[in-house]
């Protein structure tokens, strides 16, 4: 079985859909990833956009899941980002805070920009 994601015109991940491998494997047994594209654009119009993902997280940094973003720069699918001031690492497809986290258990806050301790309420 394959895996394809389909992405919106800014590489959100809309859809994760599975399909046989009859559709991905060429004459020769050979998967191919543009036969996958053709056919999940057969069944859900020319104008969509499709990427492979693994299930295993074999390739692409991790398995899509809707609401991710691909990265076409780092061919690599990435969580959503979870706050504006937030940047991908530049070495890691991961998302870093503009302030380094402290040790122990803290929460992002975005408002004031900072780790703060969750109360105790």
């Amino acid at each position: 079985m394959a895996h394809f994601a389909q992405l919106d015109e800014n590489n959100k991940v809309l859809n994760v859909i599975v399909i046989s491998n009859d559709f991905t494997h060429d004459e020769n047994g050979i998967e191919q990833e543009s036969l996958g594209v053709a056919y999940c654009k057969e069944l859900f119009g020319q104008d969509t956009k499709w990427v492979q993902t693994s299930f295993n997280s074999n390739f692409r940094n991790k398995y899509a899941g809707i609401g991710d973003l691909y990265l076409e720069d780092r061919n690599a699918f990435v969580p959503a980002k979870p706050y504006v001031s937030w940047s991908l690492h530049p070495n890691e497809n991961r998302w870093i805070a503009p302030v380094l986290e402290p040790e122990g258990n803290f929460i992002w806050d975005e408002e004031s920009q900072n780790w703060i301790e969750p109360s105790s309420n």
